[in-house]
């Protein structure tokens, strides 16, 4: 028997078009959640794409995909309807979560409503501004429209900030609820500082090393980081270190456009990733499309201050004096405030001790309660209208 979770005899299962081995923020997020389900006793059943380098595993249902064209890091499937209804009979959900919106998502909706199952969603990715920053802006009504139909069937849509929440509530969403993040103390502190890796960094002691941790992708504002600090090293040569970590389709073109001090360390993960973080002094946050930016906690986990975009679920994390905000893709203001902190160690210090503080807050106990206890409540709904 599958013991209880916040009162639900809890099987869930998770479509979601992203997985391991792809290392993105949601992909990583909803890995946390499945674990998290198993260790409290319930079960799960993941329904994702095919990937060449994944391992197989017996909870993971895997269907045939393809690269999506405008990022061939991420793939597509549509599963066929039987075979998905035939996995979901055969698992006997309590609950069915619909983690993205197309392929695999789809498939998972379609076959929770047709089978009558409890079904909550969940608003990750920002759609309709990624297209515009790949020249598709012409599809943002069409995209809303799209996006309200499919949350539109759930009993309960989930996104990860408050600002999220209003904004898609502005936009006409129903049932909308927030599902927050949280941060491994364990896994990014700033004892994970490394004074070898600064050395190879080639930064001296006094050197402010300014780092970026995320895929490297367009929508991902890097173009404004790039402009921001080619001004700030070009106006401290020898003073600043820019380092990169993370790949995606914007790599060869930001190698090509980032100044001379600038290291990429590409994917990594695990104590180099968390070394990666503690041993700058300054994080970069230039997205004006994230729905969260789990990177933010795990930089101020490491007692890294941020400087972020100022844009709704960033303020949140950073307002009103855990990092510093500037105006959204504006590489002039962004470099003023780099430039700034150059010298300004003790307003870093400062800092840092508030957004470490803060991020020690934001544990993901916490964040799994109050989602189970809201898959609880839709699971409970459900059975008072049908009893």
């Amino acid at each position: 028997m599958t013991a209880s979770v916040d009162g639900a005899q809890l099987r869930l299962a998770l479509f979601t078009d992203t997985w391991a081995p792809q290392l993105n923020g949601v992909a990583r997020t909803l890995q946390r959640l499945a674990a998290a389900v198993t260790s409290r006793g319930g079960a799960v059943r993941v329904f994702t794409t095919d990937d060449p380098m994944a391992i197989p595993a017996p909870e993971v249902e895997r269907f045939p995909g393809r690269p999506f064209w405008g990022y061939p890091q991420l793939r597509l499937a549509w599963p066929p309807r039987e075979a998905v209804r035939r996995e979901l009979a055969m698992f006997a959900p309590t609950l069915v979560h619909a983690a993205t919106e197309f392929g695999v998502g789809l498939a998972g909706r379609r076959a929770a409503l047709e089978l009558g199952l409890p079904l909550v969603t969940s608003y990750h990715t920002n759609f309709t501004s990624y297209a515009e920053h790949y020249h598709l802006g012409f599809l943002a009504t069409p995209g809303w429209q799209y996006l309200r139909w499919f949350h539109g069937g759930a009993a309960r849509t989930f996104c990860p900030t408050h600002a999220i929440r209003r904004e898609l509530e502005g936009r006409g969403f129903a049932n909308v609820a927030v599902w927050s993040r949280g941060v491994d103390g364990r896994r990014f502190a700033p004892a994970y500082r490394s004074e070898a890796l600064r050395e190879r960094l080639g930064a001296t002691p006094d050197a402010l090393v300014v780092g970026y941790v995320g895929r490297l992708a367009l929508e991902k504002g890097l173009p404004v980081a790039v402009a921001a600090m080619r001004q700030v090293m070009a106006a401290h040569p020898g003073k600043v270190r820019f380092v990169v970590v993370g790949d995606g389709p914007y790599e060869e073109a930001m190698r090509e456009a980032a100044p001379e001090g600038t290291t990429f360390l590409g994917r990594l993960e695990g104590e180099a990733l968390a070394a990666a973080y503690a041993s700058c002094d300054l994080f970069l946050f230039p997205s004006t499309t994230d729905t969260f930016g789990n990177v933010l906690l795990e930089a101020m986990a490491s007692g890294v201050p941020v400087v972020g975009a100022d844009v709704g679920p960033t303020r949140e994390l950073l307002a009103p004096d855990r990092g510093w905000l500037v105006p959204p893709d504006d590489a002039d203001a962004l470099a003023r405030q780099v430039a700034a902190l150059v010298t300004a160690r003790g307003a870093i210090r400062e800092t840092a001790a508030r957004a470490f503080a803060f991020a020690a807050t934001q544990r993901w106990d916490a964040v799994w309660s109050a989602l189970f206890a809201a898959y609880a409540d839709v699971v409970e709904a459900r059975r008072r209208r049908e009893s």
